[in-house]
């Protein structure tokens, strides 16, 4: 699963049943689901089931994956149950089995065969309008619209990256600041560490989060959530460059264009306006598409990268964007520039400073590799493992424990009830930490070891 797909599953996860029962009433939300957010063995099995009358017994979805698969088998049918996607139906005198839920098998069907009056997949507006809209125009205002909420989160740097005239609304700065990005200090902006792990993130997770913390709000913004979501997924299936009404849209997702309209998700060629265009930003949402073209960070990425470090700390930046120089200020001191360059130096008080900003050293050696230069990614390691050392060292200086959220099994009662769990944990990738005197053991995740205790004392042990 990828980065963006992750993010918006870890919202989804913690919707109740009846959400997502309003939810897959839509086909298109349906279809966006079953293409972004689900591996390929959980597709097979949602498309085994999806013409399937009856329940198909565990035996024969088991029988379907090789004994070595055990794991991938459990995380695909644990991913559908926590989406709603798939039930464990159990009737007298027949063997336990699975069949998918409605509506989602319904709404699925009806997406991948077409048909019904729904208008989930919006409605195109007349395009023999006069003041059409460019693909070339919507991407460079969806480009100029996220790189301005991208530079009011890096501006502590003090360089200019109001150029271009972007002005973000109080609300977006409000949502910037209630999702942690940034820290506000009287009238001083500061990226915080979530904040840079953002920036560290393809487009299209970065988008992602900013929905999700606009969906975290929906409430406090007198919005419903399912019309919110609905219209997200929908956002996913439109078609770039073509116009669409907004006659059948909800208050609540009226509502929302003009705020998607900040970010550069949606663009309106008037506030009046009865129609409106998706850029790039929107129609990417459901796909693995980047989200810019033209973005300087997309570019940069494309292009191979641009920063060349050497094994006296001396960095050297191939760029004229004042974003990623922005950027690269927040752990460097940069002492020279050029037209096409700038020049500077990783050193114990810059790097101090960002730690202090809640910016990690792994971040900034992510940072870095992602964004190093072709010739310096012909080598193994990409950095020079001296640089990468001494930015660690920086920051053990004063940050000597690391946390890790997670839960802790205990009180087991035999070494034998131990041992079986703490194994399934290792062998799905959750476990921790685990101590066999006292019988105790430590995962990120718990639904998968609960599901197999429950299962284990089902079956007597």
């Amino acid at each position: 699963m990828s980065t963006s797909s992750l993010r918006s599953f870890e919202y989804l996860e913690g919707l109740p049943g009846t959400t997502f029962n309003k939810l897959y009433k839509q086909p298109s939300t349906a279809l966006a689901i079953f293409r972004r957010m689900l591996p390929h063995l959980a597709k097979s099995y949602v498309m085994a089931l999806l013409y399937i009358s009856h329940p198909m017994p565990v035996t024969d979805l088991e029988a379907w994956v090789r004994p070595d698969g055990r794991r991938e088998r459990d995380n695909a049918v644990n991913l559908l149950e926590r989406l709603h996607i798939l039930a464990a139906v159990t009737n007298p005198g027949k063997p336990r089995g699975y069949g998918l839920t409605n509506p989602f098998a319904a709404s699925l069907r009806l997406a991948l065969t077409g048909g019904g009056g729904h208008k989930s997949f919006g409605v195109p507006s007349d395009n023999s309008i006069e003041d059409v809209v460019s693909v070339a125009e919507l991407d460079e205002f969806a480009r100029r619209q996220w790189e301005g909420v991208l530079g009011y989160m890096v501006g502590s740097t003090g360089i200019d990256l109001a150029s271009e005239g972007v002005t973000l609304s109080h609300s977006v700065k409000t949502l910037l600041e209630m999702g942690r990005l940034v820290e506000v200090r009287g009238k001083k902006v500061e990226i915080t560490q979530d904040g840079f792990a953002f920036i560290l993130q393809e487009v299209n997770a970065q988008v992602w989060t900013i929905l999700v913390l606009y969906l975290q709000n929906a409430e406090a913004l007198n919005m419903d959530e399912v019309d919110v979501l609905s219209f997200l997924f929908m956002l996913g299936s439109l078609e770039l460059g073509i116009p669409y009404s907004k006659a059948n849209l909800t208050p609540t997702q009226t509502q929302m264009l003009e705020d998607l309209g900040d970010f550069g998700i949606i663009h309106q060629p008037s506030p009046t306006s009865n129609r409106f265009y998706p850029t790039r930003l929107a129609t990417t949402l459901t796909s693995d598409a980047g989200g810019l073209r033209s973005s300087s960070l997309a570019s940069s990425a494309d292009s191979g990268g641009f920063i060349v470090i050497e094994t006296n700390y001396r960095v050297y930046a191939y760029t004229s964007s004042n974003l990623q120089i922005a950027i690269l200020q927040l752990f460097t001191r940069l002492g020279t520039r050029y037209p096409n360059m700038v020049a500077g130096k990783i050193t114990r008080e810059s790097i101090r400073r960002a730690v202090g900003m809640g910016i990690t050293s792994n971040q900034i050696v992510s940072y870095l590799t992602t964004h190093a230069h072709p010739q310096m990614a012909k080598k193994q390691p990409v950095l020079p493992a001296t640089v990468v050392d001494q930015i660690r060292l920086w920051q053990l200086e004063g940050d000597r424990m690391k946390a890790t959220v997670g839960f802790l099994f205990k009180d087991f009662n035999t070494q034998a009830e131990f041992e079986a769990p703490c194994r399934y944990a290792e062998e799905i990738g959750v476990l921790v930490w685990k101590h066999e005197g006292q019988r105790k053991f430590f995962v990120t995740r718990h639904e998968q070891v609960a599901n197999y205790l429950r299962n284990k004392s089902g079956k007597g042990g």
